[in-house]
């Protein structure tokens, strides 16, 4: 099957399950059968990385409805009613007796990413073509990839897993082939599930090990002196690399961080070459560290004056010691690591932006308990528990790493604005606004697209579309009648929100049928949270 055909055919695959087994089988099937040069491309999206959006939504509106024949009010219709534009297209087109055996890496380089710096007629052209050779669910794939949307059901660990069975390396070795600047490189790919290869990337990371949260109280866990109990922070997760003479800070999301904290990197020129530090990238002053708001100020800067610098200077909280003078030493117990890690920074300046988290010395489990009682008042999200013999993973694994996180804050929120949501739930209204009350007026404070139950979502939905108001585009405005409990994990003032507040991680707990929205929390409530943390 020609590529780009079988890479839509495995897109649809993958939408159609929600078991992770068949997922994974699909996935191995496709990479055994597929050309390198397009099985690399295939492992970059589906790892989640995209084109930006490459013609905007109304063209490609536009020239669906005038290539259908579809006048404006029906397009609109449909639209409203899937909720998805690459959809709405790839339904409206009419059947076309031409097909492409153009293979998928050709149909990337060739016709995709051109259109980026195409004028419009030739954008037309081209986009039209590419409908006229292509089937439905092909047109589907394409249109996502234009308008910079392309999502699936799929997470990287178990595109690991595929690459992993049908090569036989272990899954490990292949996450960390995959960290970093990987490319979609049909050599690049065969290096990947090559049974031996050298990596001769010095910037290359390797994959974060990640914590389950803590299910059940810590004395189920064992003896005390068998775990290290440490502060959760809330930061940027990231890997300080010093290799060959050079510095590379990867945020977990694999964006290379290096240019945007200077401070870090200039500290690292005096690490020994061959180190790799696990830590946090925290806004800290005064030997505290400051709101995360503080860290967003910097990150949303494109350039970095002596001003920001020195209003929110940062450091790095480190966890663990990765690799040392060259040697890998993740295997080793963490108790060892530790020990090197203190060493480590021990014979450093002091001063320097790179600090080890503070262990939390305890005798019992009460004083777990006591030190956990009092994260927030420093600053913390909770405690890790990390066991002393564990070497350090790939991925989330249940058992060596347990995070204690405080409970969230939580509020009654009236819903005021619903928008539809995206891939299997295209066609309902899954992505709400909530506000709460502020001298007898609603004011929006958080959105917030999880927690309800699919039988939740669908009633949810049905009263949704008796009930709306007003429609701006997807958005509609909904009589302000459900209320619903609402959590989060931070609060902080805002002055880019009309509400003056921006809350962390917000997600559904429940459906408030039993509550009316003139019992809906304040504003002024929310503020005491903020000032009470």
């Amino acid at each position: 099957m020609p590529g780009v055909r079988a890479f839509a055919r495995l897109f649809a695959q993958l939408d159609e399950t929600t078991r992770t087994s068949e997922k994974v089988a699909a996935m191995a099937r496709y990479f055994a059968a597929a050309d390198p040069a397009d099985a690399a491309w295939a492992v970059h999206f589906l790892s989640g990385e995209r084109p930006k959006r490459l013609v905007p939504a109304r063209r490609l509106a536009g020239w669906a409805m005038e290539e259908s024949g579809t006048p404006q009010w029906l397009f609109e219709e449909c639209y409203h009613a899937i909720g998805d534009l690459g959809e709405t297209i790839a339904l409206l087109l009419p059947v076309s007796p031409e097909t492409s055996d153009l293979p998928l890496h050709r149909w990337v380089r060739e016709r995709l990413l051109p259109l980026a710096g195409k004028p419009e007629e030739l954008q037309r052209e081209a986009v039209v073509q590419a409908w006229r050779e292509l089937d439905g669910n092909e047109r589907f794939v394409w249109n996502k990839l234009i308008t910079g949307s392309f999502r699936i059901g799929v997470s990287r660990s178990l595109v690991v897993r595929a690459l992993a069975q049908v090569s036989g390396v272990e899954e490990a070795v292949v996450a960390h082939r995959l960290m970093g600047a990987w490319e979609p490189r049909a050599e690049l790919f065969q290096q990947l599930i090559a049974s031996d290869t050298e990596d001769a990337d010095v910037s290359r990371p390797y994959p974060f090990f990640l914590a389950y949260a803590l299910e059940e109280e810590p004395e189920a866990l064992g003896p005390v002196e068998e775990w290290q109990a440490e502060w959760k922070w809330d930061g940027i997760r990231a890997q300080l690399i010093r290799r060959q003479g050079q510095t590379f800070l990867w945020s977990r999301g694999e964006d290379l961080v290096t240019e945007r904290f200077p401070e870090i990197a200039e500290a690292a020129a005096l690490l020994p070459d061959g180190t790799v530090l696990d830590g946090e990238i925290m806004p800290w002053q005064d030997g505290q560290p400051l709101p995360f708001a503080q860290l967003q100020r910097r990150i949303g800067r494109k350039k970095l004056g002596p001003k920001i610098l020195a209003e929110v200077p940062v450091v790095l909280v480190t966890y663990d010691l990765l690799e040392l003078r060259g040697e890998d030493v993740r295997e080793r117990p963490l108790s060892w690591r530790r020990e090197g890690l203190e060493k480590l920074l021990g014979g450093l300046p002091a001063r320097l932006p790179l600090i080890s988290s503070p262990v939390v010395e305890a005798q019992d489990w009460a004083a777990v308990h006591a030190a956990y009682a009092g994260a927030r008042e420093i600053g913390a999200e909770g405690l890790m528990l990390k066991r002393r013999d564990s070497p350090y993973g790939v991925g989330r694994r249940r058992g060596p790493w347990w995070k204690w996180k405080m409970a969230p804050f939580t509020a009654d929120a009236v819903m005021v604005y619903a928008q539809a949501g995206h891939g299997r739930r295209a066609s309902l209204h899954t992505d709400y606004t909530f506000a709460v009350w502020n001298d007898g007026e609603l004011v929006p404070f958080a959105k917030a697209y999880s927690g309800l139950s699919d039988a939740e979502i669908r009633k949810l939905d049905a009263w949704i579309r008796r009930n709306t108001l007003q429609k701006f585009g997807p958005v509609r405005t909904v009589r302000p009648e459900q209320v619903f409990e609402l959590a989060f994990e931070g609060i902080q003032p805002s002055p880019r929100h009309k509400s003056g507040l921006a809350v962390r991680f917000p997600r559904i707990v429940r459906w408030r049928t039993d509550k009316p929205p003139e019992e809906a929390d304040t504003l002024e409530t929310l503020r005491a949270l903020m000032d009470a943390k």
